[in-house]
């Protein structure tokens, strides 16, 4: 019997210590979390998942501080949408003003009456984060960088971005007295720019040349070379901003953008971010539907019988491990009354996880379809009626 006891009180024991020890890992992921974001040494910081919006991780991130050269992810964002509007051409020659090649701290050296492509001055201000291209591209799209700094501050509002004032196109910061961006609205802008792919050409470049080769330009973002599916964006620093960043990072289909203000050091500034970019690897996914045909449904005093439905796409942030259980739930029309606009939402399908909503997307026609007038619908009653004659 004591032998029994002794047995007993060894596997409970053992039980207990493997219990102990489960306890111990399930913990593990929550503590190496905290572990992570307790050691962001920055002012501020925020990690977003671009497609979705969808911020992952936030700390102080509607504070307003200088950005620096971060400023130019606006600059940028103004240059591309002009381009994309078709204002001017990549390949257009902007000849370089006195003040434009004036500018200090980082630069390409442009001088006064130089000319160059907007392509060219496009690759110095993504790569080399030079102040003389940057100020030559304001003053071509507005004229002058008074008239174009007063686009950035009306493009912040159209976005939505609350602790944002910007003074000048560089984010050179020795005379500005409100030239500031949060974390938060620097996360907004860079989900904007990278929707424009002249910009990612060249922000996923760690080197490249101008002036026919004679000039490098190095990438002033080291996590372009050093972190697996770096593309972007923009680095910045002085002694008033300290050291900030945003940095995008695509895999497996996701794009994040980890934005990171006053860090002390470079390094500590390229940590953090790659700190915040593995965690969000490590821990997310993104749940995915392209648009798809559901069934087709009779239409009631329409030109046509009947129409084909669609599910819209629908993109949401997810933690990893959760694509199994979502589950999806449709509202489709029995039939529907014309007339039907095209894209127009005549129905739902709600997505829940674990049995709480995460979203929806419309379900809609791909066609129009008129409302039947009375002469085809008395020829539709006459053609009827002879049909069952026969």
């Amino acid at each position: 019997m004591k032998k029994i006891i002794s047995i007993i009180l060894v596997i409970v024991m053992m039980m207990c210590f493997g219990l102990v020890s489960f306890a111990k890992n399930e913990n593990k992921n929550e503590a190496e979390y905290t572990n992570v974001f307790e050691n962001i040494d920055a002012k501020s910081a925020v990690l977003m998942e671009a497609s979705t919006g969808k911020i992952i991780y936030a700390n102080n991130e509607e504070a307003s501080y200088s950005p620096a050269s971060v400023t130019k992810i606006m600059t940028l964002l103004l240059v591309a949408e002009a381009l994309a509007e078709g204002n001017f051409s990549l390949s257009d020659q902007v000849k370089i003003s006195d003040f434009a090649a004036s500018m200090g701290g980082s630069q390409v050296f442009l001088e006064e009456g130089e000319s160059m492509a907007v392509e060219e001055l496009i690759k110095c201000t993504v790569i080399a984060s030079a102040n003389d291209a940057a100020v030559a591209l304001a003053e071509l799209v507005s004229g002058s960088e008074d008239a174009f700094v007063a686009k950035m501050n009306a493009r912040s509002m159209e976005l939505g971005l609350k602790s944002t004032n910007f003074e000048n196109v560089t984010g050179l910061d020795d005379t500005t007295v409100n030239h500031v961006t949060s974390a938060l609205d620097i996360a907004v802008m860079s989900r904007e720019l990278i929707k424009h792919d002249v910009i990612l050409k060249y922000s996923s470049l760690w080197q490249d040349t101008i002036r026919n080769g004679e000039f490098t330009l190095t990438n002033t973002n080291r996590l372009v070379r050093f972190y697996d599916g770096c593309n972007g964006l923009k680095t910045g620093s002085t002694s008033k901003a300290g050291y900030c960043m945003s940095a995008t990072a695509k895999r497996d289909g996701m794009q994040l953008i980890a934005v990171v203000m006053g860090a002390e050091t470079r390094d500590k500034r390229n940590d953090i971010a790659r700190k915040l970019l593995d965690y969000g690897f490590a821990n997310y996914t993104l749940y995915k539907r392209t648009e798809q045909a559901l069934e087709t449904v009779p239409v009631k005093f329409g030109v046509k019988d009947n129409v084909t439905l669609y599910e819209g796409e629908f993109e949401v942030l997810v933690e990893k491990g959760s694509l199994s259980k979502i589950e999806r739930v449709y509202n489709i029309p029995e039939s529907l009354f014309a007339p039907i606009v095209a894209k127009e939402s005549v129905g739902k399908v709600e997505y829940t996880l674990n049995g709480e909503k995460i979203g929806e997307a419309d379900i809609y026609s791909l066609e129009d379809v008129e409302k039947i007038g009375f002469f085809e619908l008395f020829a539709r009653i006459i053609s009827a009626v002879f049909v069952c004659k026969k």
